[in-house]
């Protein structure tokens, strides 16, 4: 089991967030794309909700947490009201009411019953916000998603504005292990006329912007 991180240092993360972008800035250089296409998510799961402040203190602006309940805790903390929120763990159905209100955006619908409670709480949902559909491209029975042959459907179904899609790929030793993944990603978004890419994460994330990502979701990277 991973500890909460009770103590976060504000410098340490802004440095390593300075870290990251100059890892992204190298990754784009690669690929030729503009480092300021892709933004920097902090995963908050591990992060105990007094620490929230701290994050917006070192300079990260957009959060991402995986849990309702803490989500629910922490956007209610000092200082998390200079970050911009995002749903970015499995939703279920049930929990659907309890995000609305605090995110920006989701990234993981991947259900009728989630698209459903989408229509349902539509009052209950910020201004502008909008989803990514979350896609099993590899086609692993460990993870969440549709099957890539299901989004032109999910997407006439959603009731809020598809922005992008959003991947977790298979476990695997080497982040050029996922390249493919990310790839195939990218080429269904832009099959479909969709500009957002939530893919890459503290192990892989700069293959996922070689291979498109405009939203990297980073965890231990930044805050260990």
């Amino acid at each position: 089991m991973v500890d909460v991180i009770q103590d976060l240092d504000p410098d340490a993360v802004a440095r390593r967030l300075g870290e990251v972008r100059e890892r992204i800035a190298a990754a784009c250089a690669r690929a030729g794309r503009d480092p300021d296409d892709v933004d920097v998510l902090a995963a908050t799961k591990y992060v105990a909700a007094d620490q929230i402040g701290r994050l917006a203190a070192a300079g990260i602006v957009l959060a991402g947490e995986n849990r309702a309940q803490s989500l629910a805790e922490k956007v209610g903390r000092p200082g998390a009201e200079g970050l911009r929120w995002e749903f970015i763990g499995h939703l279920q159905s049930r929990k659907v009411a309890d995000v609305l209100p605090h995110v920006s955006r989701i990234h993981s619908v991947s259900t009728d019953s989630v698209l459903g409670r989408l229509e349902r709480h539509h009052d209950l949902a910020r201004p502008g916000l909008d989803v990514l559909i979350e896609v099993n491209v590899a086609g692993d029975d460990a993870k969440e998603g549709i099957a890539p042959s299901e989004l032109a459907g999910v997407i006439e179904r959603c009731p809020v504005p598809v922005a992008g899609l959003m991947t977790m790929p298979p476990h695997a030793d080497s982040p050029e292990d996922s390249r493919r993944w990310f790839a195939a990603l990218r080429d269904l978004a832009a099959e479909h006329g969709l500009g957002v890419l939530s893919m890459g994460t503290t192990q892989d994330f700069e293959v996922a912007v070689e291979e498109g990502a405009t939203v990297v979701r980073l965890g231990s990277v930044l805050v260990r």
